[in-house]
């Protein structure tokens, strides 16, 4: 099961956020994200948060509708979104799903991408945004990406150094290299024929892909 997690952040093209859904997602408000459910005419299976962005009349309205509410203190350690995540996984969801992570607020918007290197998380956990599509790669792990030649894919570390980096189907080729954080070496690549693979031995590397058509595996 797929959960996909709404976050308060700005969504500019409703159109393109329901492209990312299908038929079964189980949908989580993080709290005032609640509201872009609400725009895409769907309903949530879970608001989850401290609700401090979302209208009381709708969070009522919602439980009548029986929506379940998981209601948490404003004080607390983890934002909405890492809670929301929770959710999920409680629920069951071999993968999750982040959409409306970005834009407003610059510490919220790191903080919402960051999260998916925060630790292995027992689920495929990734975010979109556009046409955009960020995941994360652990020691050992290979990704294949399923695009359109001319896709811009970009290659970011973000442990003190990434090594044994080796692309297959990308214009630039890596073979057995080393980004260290902060390295932009790895920005900006282009798909030169799909599948395209990314494979890594040690460290942590952010992988985002634009004009993802058919999903990835890793």
């Amino acid at each position: 099961m797929r959960a996909v997690v709404f976050v308060n952040g700005e969504v500019h093209d409703y159109a393109a956020l329901a492209g990312w859904l299908r038929t079964g997602d189980y949908l989580i408000g993080a709290d005032g994200g609640t509201r872009h459910i609400l725009a895409l005419g769907l309903r949530p299976d879970a608001v989850v948060g401290d609700l401090d962005s979302l209208e009381a009349e709708t969070v009522a309205a919602l439980a009548e509708q029986g929506v379940e509410i998981e209601r948490y203190p404003v004080a607390k350690d983890q934002t909405d979104l890492e809670l929301a995540i929770e959710r999920g996984l409680a629920a069951g969801a071999s993968e999750l799903l982040l959409l409306g992570a970005l834009g407003g607020r610059l510490d919220q918007t790191l903080a919402n991408l960051l999260i998916l290197a925060q630790r292995e998380w027992p689920a495929r956990l990734r975010l979109a945004e556009g046409d955009q599509l960020a995941q994360v790669l652990r020691d050992g792990e290979c990704l294949t990406l399923h695009a359109r030649p001319g896709s811009t894919v970009s290659a970011i570390p973000l442990s003190p150094s990434v090594t044994g980096i080796t692309y297959t189907g990308l214009e630039y080729p890596l073979v057995d290299a080393t980004l260290c954080l902060g390295s932009t070496r790895g920005v900006s690549n282009v798909v030169a024929s799909s599948p395209a693979t990314v494979t890594i031995k040690q460290g942590v590397l952010l992988v985002v892909c634009m004009e993802e058509t058919s999903g990835s595996d890793g």
